[in-house]
């Protein structure tokens, strides 16, 4: 069955100019993150080509050593649940995952920095990890987030946005002028400058929609392939003017709470792309009219702490697909593969040092 796009959410007053230099330059810090990331794996960056252990380094030096934590996104909890496919997309995919039926979830929130105890209002970005586990043993994994479209889509473009968040050394900071003017030289980030600008995070993570902002091939068992990104919509909703209170922790102990009340439900949502739309390229939004596949619900249950909980010790790596969804050529899934397979052997070596770690 295909379906048109859910009602939009009423639209929220944009933020202020003051405002939306904040916010640019918390976001910029995470992408910053990111593009060092990709460009480590891809071997772009210079001459001397960024190794593992410089990079990861790097990382540790701006946030703090944490051993044991993801080097990015490192503060999280794990989710159990189930995803409840409707079997709608079972014409465009043979993925046991999308036959009608429960497939078991293990999923992670997070906060995208490398300091587990940064406050929930250091960054304005969210995300969901989720890894479905089907019957027959394959798995499939994958990230989302809060933003529904990356800034930038090249790896030229994604090496001078690093230049240009890069701290000098007199000040510690990056160059006042430096981001402007990366953003003026590419136009390409109009669309994710045009969500900052009114974007507000939601009140908790549970009323929150997640994008996957890459796009995959479904595969029927025809071997049909259908271009399409997912996401998923949350069933509960802010009440008007919510947002969340300035508390370290908040978004944790919020759901937690909500959770022992009953399970947390989002709508699953692929959206299927139609000839001409650019599909190796997360900068680029696809037309707000194209068809959209209900596939089903992701249902949470229950929450456990990251350090002894299920999702602790898995790589979700993008690209852990089962048969009947392929990869796009998009060089960031590529890119995000190898960088989390590098940051997962550094921290799965240090996983009995969690527990002496103190809390500052």
């Amino acid at each position: 069955m295909v379906d048109q796009l859910p009602p939009a959410r009423p639209v929220k007053p944009a933020l202020s100019p003051a405002s939306v230099m904040l916010r640019l330059a918390a976001i910029g810090a995470v992408v910053a993150v990111i593009a060092g990331t990709f460009f480590y794996v891809n071997g772009t960056l210079d001459a001397q080509r960024l190794r593992p252990k410089t990079l990861v380094n790097a990382l540790e030096q701006n946030n703090g050593v944490h051993p044991g934590y993801r080097r990015n996104h490192a503060k999280g909890m794990c989710v159990i649940g189930y995803f409840e496919s409707n079997g709608n997309a079972q014409p465009l995919s043979r993925a046991q995952v999308f036959q009608a039926g429960r497939t078991p979830v293990v999923g992670r929130f997070a906060l995208p920095s490398g300091n587990p105890y940064a406050p929930d209002s250091s960054v304005p970005i969210r995300s969901l990890a989720l890894g479905f586990t089907q019957a027959n043993g394959q798995q499939w994994r994958t990230g989302l987030n809060s933003m529904p479209v990356f800034p930038v889509g090249t790896p030229e473009a994604f090496y001078a946005m690093l230049q240009a968040g890069a701290p000098q050394p007199a000040t510690g900071k990056p160059k006042p002028d430096a981001m402007p003017a990366f953003f003026a030289a590419h136009p390409e980030t109009g669309p994710f400058l045009q969500w900052v600008k009114t974007a507000r995070p939601s009140a908790s993570f549970a009323t929150q929609t997640y994008n996957g902002i890459n796009a995959f091939y479904l595969v029927n068992a025809s071997g049909q392939r259908q271009a399409v990104r997912w996401g998923v919509a949350p069933e509960g909703q802010d009440a008007p003017g919510a947002s969340a209170p300035n508390e370290a922790d908040y978004l944790e102990n919020d759901l937690v709470q909500r959770l022992s009340v009953g399970p947390l439900k989002w709508q699953f949502n692929l959206t299927l792309a139609e000839a001409g739309d650019p599909v190796n390229d997360a900068s680029k939004p696809w037309p707000a009219e194209r068809k959209v596949v209900k596939a089903g619900t992701l249902v949470l249950q229950r929450a456990e702490p990251q350090n002894t909980g299920e999702c602790r010790d898995i790589n979700y790596d993008p690209l852990i697909l089962p048969s009947g969804i392929e990869g796009s050529a998009d060089p960031l899934l590529a890119a995000r593969s190898a960088a989390y397979a590098s940051s997962y052997l550094r921290r799965t070596s240090e996983v009995d040092q969690l527990s002496q770690e103190k809390r500052p």
